[in-house]
């Protein structure tokens, strides 16, 4: 079973949507997004995976889209369940989340997304942080096995 994250879902239809989301460390803090809409917050560089597509090619368009960095050697950490309305599709959304552990490789230029912008945080500052309870979950799983917990 997925864990949910987050508040308890509504009497609604939700849309189930799979998404790919990584945790990217690099010299010792982590590449994160800051999405300015439709809400303000912090977030792991990530989306929904388009229809016929593989997750590992939409990690590596949604990191490129959100950070404009490439990035090699995707491991996969786990997954957990988020329920949302997403107001930019209008949409009463079940988000899959796919947590991948990456290595950013190069800057390849600036986020293409609109609103994104790229932050380095270190650990704490990164908990503490990102607007997503399992997203923070995740990075603490990572963190865990990082440090030898």
């Amino acid at each position: 079973m997925i864990p949910r994250y987050g508040k308890p879902p509504l009497q609604k239809p939700y849309t189930r949507r799979p998404g790919v989301y990584a945790i990217l460390p690099r010299a010792g803090g982590f590449v994160v997004t800051r999405q300015s809409e439709p809400e303000p917050e912090i977030q792991l560089p990530g989306g929904g995976i388009d229809p016929g597509e593989q997750p590992l090619s939409a990690l590596h368009r949604e990191v490129y889209e959100e950070t404009g960095w490439s990035i090699a050697a995707p491991q996969r950490l786990g997954a957990f369940r988020h329920f949302t309305f997403m107001p930019e599709y209008g949409l009463w959304a079940e988000k899959i989340c796919h947590i991948y552990v990456a290595h950013p490789v190069r800057q390849l230029g600036h986020p293409s997304e609109k609103h994104h912008v790229v932050l380095w945080l270190d650990a704490q500052s990164a908990l503490a942080s990102l607007a997503s309870d399992g997203a923070r979950a995740m990075l603490a799983r990572y963190l865990g096995r990082w440090s030898g917990m």
